[in-house]
């Protein structure tokens, strides 16, 4: 079989000067892919410019932390804080949930609202997932896997990384081996949400780029790219540029992301990909749509 790779970049939204470095890096890099807010400060910027650039894929970043919700705060007092918001981090949110202090009928309603937003503002939403992967808990999952049946969403991520490369310097070991710990642990988790997408016909390519989240460099990359399996593989990255309303917001992903759009915009990628005989690609179903690697070399 064939290899693909889907180059997918999280938090298309977020800022403007993100949305920079994810334009940026897909018109001019491998990028193939993006995961848009619905509810984002630079969602509008986003989906503006995004009716010129019709190549690159859209799907929708389910968010239940760390943002604002797109229903009103009173419809979904489990989802929210005193102050109207989402929990800050994805750990009281999943404690919450194995609590039973979270409403899943209003986890439906906010993440459906979320789609419907992207929906009727005319972005053509290719697959979903989650910010800070929330929705790899079992009967989050299942909400997710539902509504993009209904929405005849093709893609859901499942974000589970297989036994990729642990490789990282003396600055990225702890956070690789975190990332891959929280990793591990999901897997009783995973192995249900395969079964449950499966039983829904929604595809869950293979996943990478998980263990390196935040400190991903060519060497690692390189390693990903050799050791991809047949079929579709999704690599998810964070590229964008540094801006004051970043700087101002919950993410440790600074620096890091302008060093990501450097990275997939390397000449020495394009090449690599077609040493190594492999399609880049973005989600879209069963009919999947190639862009030669020859574009970007």
């Amino acid at each position: 079989m064939q290899r693909h790779l889907v180059v997918n970049a999280d938090d298309l939204g977020l800022t403007t000067e993100v949305n920079d470095g994810i334009f940026d890096a897909h018109e001019r890099g491998v990028l193939t892919s993006a995961s848009l807010f619905a509810n984002a400060p630079a969602t509008r910027d986003a989906i503006t410019r995004l009716r010129d650039l019709p190549s690159l894929g859209v799907g929708c970043h389910l968010t239940l932390v760390d943002g604002r919700p797109t229903l009103s705060p009173d419809r979904i007092p489990t989802l929210v804080d005193d102050d109207g918001r989402f929990r800050r981090s994805w750990k009281p949110f999943i404690v919450a949930c194995m609590l039973g202090r979270v409403s899943l009928h209003e986890v439906e309603g906010e993440l459906t609202a979320q789609v419907w937003r992207l929906v009727e503002q005319g972005v053509r939403l290719t697959h979903l997932d989650s910010h800070k992967h929330v929705h790899a808990y079992p009967a989050i999952f299942s909400i997710v896997a539902h509504i993009a049946a209904r929405f005849g969403i093709p893609v859901l991520r499942v974000p589970f990384e297989r036994g990729w490369s642990l490789r990282a310097d003396a600055r990225s070991r702890w956070n690789v081996r975190y990332q891959a710990a929280l990793n591990a642990a999901t897997w009783p988790w995973s192995r249900r949400s395969y079964e449950v997408a499966a039983s829904l016909r929604l595809q869950t390519p293979d996943f990478a780029g998980r263990h390196h989240t935040g400190v991903l460099t060519m060497s690692v990359l390189e390693e990903i790219v050799r050791r991809l399996r047949p079929g579709v593989t999704e690599l998810m990255v964070h590229p964008g540029f540094v801006d004051d309303e970043l700087l101002r917001m919950n993410t440790r992903l600074l620096d890091s992301r302008r060093e990501e759009v450097d990275l997939l915009c390397d000449a020495h990628l394009p090449r690599l990909l077609t040493d190594e005989n492999i399609s880049l690609v973005r989600h879209d179903g069963g009919a999947i749509a190639e862009r030669s690697t020859r574009d970007v070399a």
